[in-house]
């Protein structure tokens, strides 16, 4: 039986976008597929648990029962409004300015609220995505991360910093007891490593060449001539005659 060629799931939730990461892997595991799969907000973290995903790029907080999770980045918080909306005609605000104003709190909100700001709606939308159309319907307003806000984008909605909201933090997730090297290589593509990194794969380093030792110069023995050598041993010169 012949063994699968090897591959890594990449999960991500809305908003992240690992174009960046997934061309530097390709670069440097050009043999290894990456597989880019997004998914939910929620369901991140049991892609990873269940093995359906290598690992996750995901915002923080989760429950990390079981699961790494090294901070990345940390996202701008936006609110939403209509283009109408005086809150369009600020360069930024803070939460009292909400204060009147409904709030929508999707159930897939990953921003840590102690208690979120302004009047709460009635009923809380399922997504990031229905609140928005609830935006757009003047139902209330949304504070997200700026990346939501942006992938989110319509022609009759605009956003504007909030300066005293929780922020998001964008992480990287994996089982806590299985960093393979292919999982070392992405942390170390996320973390901005060299492939020369001492974390990085090593790479065979090129063979030194040998100096050959000079030739000795030749004795003064060898370069004597031979007619000027001494007699053979055991051999004497002839008797001078008297």
């Amino acid at each position: 039986m012949t063994e699968s060629a090897p591959s890594f799931d990449l999960a991500y939730v809305p908003g992240i976008t690992p174009d960046k990461w997934a061309r530097k892997w390709q670069e440097r595991e050009p043999l290894v597929p990456l597989n880019l799969v997004q998914t939910a907000a929620a369901e991140a973290p049991g892609l990873v648990r269940g093995g359906e995903a290598d690992a996750a790029l995901l915002r923080l907080p989760i429950d990390r029962t079981g699961l790494h999770a090294i901070p990345l980045y940390t996202e701008q918080t936006v609110v939403v409004v209509p283009k109408d909306h005086v809150v369009a005609a600020a360069d930024e605000v803070t939460s009292e300015d909400l204060a009147e104003d409904v709030l929508l709190h999707p159930l897939d909100d990953t921003l840590d609220w102690e208690r979120p700001p302004g009047l709460p709606a009635v009923e809380r939308p399922a997504t990031t995505a229905d609140a928005i159309v609830l935006v757009a319907a003047g139902v209330g307003l949304l504070v997200v991360p700026q990346s939501l806000a942006r992938l989110h984008h319509r022609k009759d909605l605009t956003y504007r910093p909030i300066t005293d909201a929780p922020e998001s933090t964008v992480a990287l997730s994996w089982i806590e007891d299985e960093t393979t090297d292919l999982m070392e290589q992405f942390i170390g593509i996320v973390r901005g490593r060299t492939i020369n990194s001492t974390r990085g794969k090593q790479q065979p380093e090129p063979a030194r060449k040998t100096k050959k030792a000079p030739a000795k110069p030749a004795t003064a023995q060898a370069r004597k001539p031979a007619s000027r050598r001494g007699p053979a041993p055991g051999k004497g010169r002839k008797p001078r005659r008297r």
